[in-house]
């Protein structure tokens, strides 16, 4: 018979637990019960700010049913333990029942701690934690929306404040945002997130917030909570310096560990809470562990961090295995899970080992601020923060304690991070969810047999959790595969074998037409898609001349910009870009542009690219706006698409005294002639009519450049994070030499780029590099140019604005409303009113305000 392990308490660290158990347990010496206090299964408390963007909190759930369905396995929900019998060793839960163990784990976590206020316990008072709480914050806040008093005739928007700054703060802020609630963080200390980033770091994330709409007060200690005369329940925070109006208010200001029953069974606990364990886990009781937050390690006090518990609970499961695993200690690194906002810190983040030195970048136009903390002979890193891009973290956090490979100012610098080399040493961390080594990625590979990603994965967990080095394994195990002269995996994603480049072709060889048929045809046994092929589909699809985008099962396909053919501002309405060649536009048609604004109270601005921008439409305004637009001769500019954007041009020789060449002509001809192209990524170009390049053409996907002789085109160049100077590809071409070239660069860049590689990154990964593309596009080397053409010309006889084709269809037409019953802007019951800028429906009392 198998021996039985108790484990009390069914969260993240709970679930590692029993995974890790019977992952290792091959000989099956252990059955395993899990009383979870929570009526569902465990689940990611990391992501719990995803349910207010309405995920269902079942995607949130922990293990597969094969895990919770073994038979040693036994999950136990609703069903708290109450008592802790060591000398019997059973334990009684809620119901009276008595279950014995032969060990037990205790995983009870931790409890939000609430400081001793007064009218903290007042209706409209929550806290952040679990899935209970951050429901009944959600019903809270929508009915206080929905029955929000009339202030001026106005409806005014729920007033939210989050009491604590740090990372579950301002989530909690975020959660409230994302339900149209006025965020307001009171932070005591002197800025954000102060255990984890410096003042510096803080004060970049306060911009960063604000510019999100979210208040941020700091040096603000709470002294009181008030109730409201009108509603009995909290209505405002008195500080010790003033006062905030709130109609609801959650408590973020850290957690306590829940050690009641440890505490009530004679265990040791700490000086400042916790279970005392040592470095193997175990209680002062020799068949009693802990783990995860309630763990309190040689009484150091308690870590309220996933990964510190995840170790553990391996620690723990060696040695119910007869290991001799010990804990390796708190890896504090930590990131911000917030839409829109990106922190980091890992390591010494405030320069407190002695004769440490910092090496700071920041830039508050940009709002990035990046630091790191070495030695005083700048060679070995110590810890690092990370705001506004985060993006060299994960490459960094595992070189912590090694000598640097680069300067660190160098390493600072934009994608500096990305430069490091990947032979990181064999102990550097790289997942510090799951504690798993470079080396033990590297062995997946060359000892285990693993050939791709997704075998890496499941070897060694490594990314199966928060996700965040994801990047940095599939590099480190591409080097390893390419270092052992195996064959690097270019499989598209689960689903596809294909790299994009083998997709797009077998798509277009086979004449496939949908989504299905690809999926019958190329992909997996019973594969459904995800979002990294749905997308890359769509575009072959498009690319191939197979109709309009949303007809058909290609509407379940498009990225969220292009399945309404606008973009999605941050605060939920579209910018409208018509097309404007060239940047050429007639008077009449800068005239119905302005009515259009004024009329759908849009804001306006003059793009980068020359065009017109308006912002501030919703969707259900959007085919009204389109038919204005339409009707005076203009279409979409597609600025929502992974397609041509815009044709930027000077004014050429027309006006300019400089000018060698049309080249607003030739802009508008190009433009027309690629509109609507669908690639990789985004594609620009410009047009410059002479040498002093007004139009900027060697920024350009492709730039075309006016000489005295004819044409100079420019291949591979781009703004953004890295930016390119466009190579010169050929000169002194003319008009029609000019066009059969970028019709055969870019066709053959759709055909073999990657997904979402932009032209310059290609150009440099092509190979041969330029060299070889200028043999295919000039000389046709491949014997492939007679097809780029056919292709091309194919593309140019299809086109058809996907604006007019909606407006024709009233199928599609279907997709652009806000509500069921009020679908149309135009339904005389349904009125519209502006407030802080924005529009919202009316509501009855707005109504009878301006009766009034």
């Amino acid at each position: 018979m198998p021996r039985h392990v108790v484990v009390i308490g069914g969260g993240m660290v709970a679930h590692r637990f029993v995974e890790a158990l019977r992952s290792r347990d091959e000989a099956g010496r252990w059955a395993v019960s899990v009383f979870a206090e929570e009526p569902r299964r465990p689940y990611d408390r990391v992501q719990l700010t995803s349910y207010f963007s309405g995920r269902d909190p079942r995607d949130l759930e922990l293990g597969d049913d094969h895990l919770w369905e073994d038979e040693r396995v036994t999950l136990r929900r609703d069903c708290a333990v109450v008592e802790i019998d060591r000398e019997r060793r059973t334990v009684t839960d809620r119901l009276g029942r008595v279950h014995p163990y032969d060990e037990l784990v205790l995983a009870t976590g931790a409890a939000a701690a609430v400081p001793p206020i007064p009218g903290a316990d007042l209706p409209g008072v929550f806290v952040y934690r679990g899935l209970d709480d951050v429901a009944a914050l959600r019903g809270w806040t929508e009915a206080a929306r929905d029955g929000a008093p009339v202030a001026r005739g106005w409806q005014r928007p729920v007033r939210g404040a989050v009491i604590g700054g740090g990372l579950l703060g301002l989530e909690a802020a975020g959660a409230l945002t994302a339900l149209g609630a006025q965020a307001t963080v009171l932070q005591s200390g002197t800025h954000l997130m102060n255990a984890q980033i410096d003042l510096g770091g803080g004060e970049a994330l306060k911009r960063i917030l604000q510019g999100m709409g979210i208040a941020v007060r700091v040096d603000a200690r709470t002294t009181r909570l008030r109730e409201s005369r009108r509603t009995g329940a909290v209505g405002h925070v008195e500080l010790a310096d003033g006062r905030l109006d709130a109609d609801v208010v959650v408590f973020a200001t850290g957690n306590r560990p829940r050690d009641g029953l440890a505490r009530a069974a004679g265990l040791d606990v700490g000086t400042r809470g916790g279970v005392v364990v040592d470095e193997t886990c175990r209680t002062t009781d020799p068949h009693v562990w802990a783990v995860g937050d309630v763990a309190n390690v040689d009484d150091g006090g308690c870590v309220g961090l996933v990964a510190p518990g995840y170790a553990m609970a391996e620690v723990v499961v060696d040695r119910l295995l007869g290991g001799r695993a010990t804990y390796p200690g708190a890896d504090t690194a930590t990131k911000l899970k917030l839409q829109g906002v990106d922190v980091a810190s890992f390591g010494d983040a405030f320069a407190t080992t002695e004769r440490a030195m910092e090496v700071v970048h920041a830039n508050p136009v940009a709002g990035t601020y990046a630091k790191l903390v070495v030695s005083d002979d700048a060679r070995t890193l110590l810890g690092g923060v990370f705001v506004g891009d985060a993006g060299p973290y994960a490459t960094l956090r595992p070189l912590l304690g090694t000598e640097l490979p680069a300067d660190p100012g160098q390493l600072l610098a934009p994608e500096g991070g990305g430069a490091v080399s990947l032979d990181l040493p064999a102990e550097a961390a790289v997942c510090s969810c799951n504690n798993v080594t470079a080396g033990e990625i590297r062995s997946a590979v060359t000892e285990h047999g693993c050939t791709d990603l997704a075998g890496v994965k499941e070897c060694t967990r490594a990314g199966t959790s928060c996700g965040s080095c994801l990047p940095l394994v599939k590099k480190i195990t591409s080097a390893e595969l390419a270092r052992a002269g195996l064959e690097v995996s270019g499989a598209l994603c689960e689903h596809f074998e294909m790299s994009r480049v083998q997709l797009y072709d077998a798509v277009r060889v086979a004449d496939l037409h949908t989504f299905s048929d690809i999926l019958a045809r190329f992909g997996a046994p019973g594969a459904r898609g995800c979002d990294i092929c749905k997308p890359v589909a769509a575009s072959i699809l498009a690319s191939q001349g197979n109709g309009h985008i949303l007809s058909g099962d290609q509407a379940g396909l498009q990225d969220t910009n292009d399945h309404v053919l606008a973009n999605m501002q941050k605060d939920g309405t579209y910018s409208v870009v018509p097309r404007i060649p060239g940047g050429e536009v007639t008077p009449e048609q800068l005239v119905v542009i302005g009515e259009v604004a004024m009329d759908f109270g849009l804001y306006t601005k003059i793009t980068g690219g020359q065009r017109i921008d308006m912002f501030g439409a919703r969707i259900e305004q959007l085919p009204h706006i389109w038919r204005r637009l339409v009707d005076h001769g203009m279409e979409s500019g597609h600025a929502y698409g992974k397609s041509l954007r815009t044709v930027k041009s000077c004014v050429g020789s027309t006006w300019c005294r400089f000018g060698v060449q049309d080249s607003v002509g030739m802009a508008v001809e190009l433009e027309l002639r690629y509109r609507g192209l669908r690639s990789p990524h985004k594609i620009k170009l410009g047009v410059s009519g002479c040498a002093r390049e007004c139009a900027e053409a060697r920024g350009k996907d492709v730039g075309v450049i006016a000489t005295d002789k004819g044409w100079n085109v420019y291949v591979g160049g781009n703004g953004g994070f890295t930016p390119r100077h466009a190579q010169l590809l050929a000169e002194d071409l003319d008009d029609a030499a000019l066009i059969r070239t970028i019709d055969r660069f870019l066709m053959y860049y759709i055909r073999t780029a990657d997904r979402l590689q932009r032209t310059a990154a290609w150009l440099e990964e092509h190979e041969g590099g330029l060299e070889a593309i200028r043999a295919v596009v000039l000389e046709d080397s491949l014997g492939i140019g007679a097809d780029l053409d056919a292709a091309m010309a194919r593309h140019v006889e299809n086109y058809a604005d996907e604006w007019r084709e909606v407006l024709d269809d009233p199928e599609k037409l279907r997709r652009f409303g806000s509500f069921v019953n009020a679908p149309d802007v135009a339904d005389p019951t349904l009125a519209y009113v502006t407030e802080r800028g924005q529009i919202r429906p009316a509501t009855a009392n707005d109504r009878q305000g301006a009766a009034l």
